[in-house]
């Protein structure tokens, strides 16, 4: 199997969001950047947002796998709903750590940066930063079923390593956060050839 991979240029952060001066900048957090955010942040929560879910459905030609061999990753996508952690960028930082996931995830435009409604667990709403992908983008995966998912995820290795170590250690932060992902527990079951905890 081989992934085709766009090149097209980059919007920066700042102006793809269109963000207000000198405010802070809110990023919802839903697949490694839970675990992994890479940014200075000065508080972060978990929060809920609406109308997506989690859900590995992009080929990762990169990070988790290679254009011939691609991997699995998380996209933000339609429906559901999707507990996650939720990130403050202190405004004079923003920039930075724009430019910071411009890079990390924008590097085909697999993902459509919006500022969408999170409720925080404090009771609290604002717009974060999400990574929702983009369904016309040749990465993404609309039908695969949990064999065709387990096998990209097992044999996936790329830049930031094995597949699987995405998985788990996605899985492994959840639990933390006590939060339950049936599909995913399933999808690590299919994977491993264990049962489903």
């Amino acid at each position: 199997m081989s992934v085709t991979v766009l090149s097209t240029p980059i919007v920066p952060g700042a102006l793809a969001l269109a963000l207000p001066p000198e405010s802070d900048l809110w990023v919802f957090g839903y697949g490694s950047l839970m675990w992994d955010p890479g940014f200075p942040f000065v508080a972060q929560e978990t929060g809920v947002l609406r109308g997506y879910h989690r859900r590995f459905c992009i080929y990762s030609t990169r990070h988790r796998g290679t254009p011939e061999r691609p991997g699995l990753v998380f996209g933000l996508d339609h429906g559901g709903s999707c507990r996650g952690m939720v990130f403050r960028v202190a405004a004079e930082e923003v920039a930075r750590v724009l430019d910071y996931l411009w890079a990390r995830e924008m590097s085909s435009n697999v993902y459509r940066p919006k500022l969408l409604p999170v409720r925080l667990e404090s009771g609290a709403r604002v717009a974060a930063c999400a990574f929702v992908v983009d369904r016309a983008h040749p990465q993404y995966c609309r039908h695969l079923d949990l064999d065709q998912s387990a096998a990209l995820i097992r044999d996936g290795v790329g830049g930031r390593g094995p597949n699987i170590e995405y998985l788990t250690n996605t899985l492994e932060h959840l639990h933390q956060l006590g939060i339950v992902d049936h599909g995913l527990e399933a999808l690590l079951a299919a994977v491993t050839g264990a049962r489903p905890r």
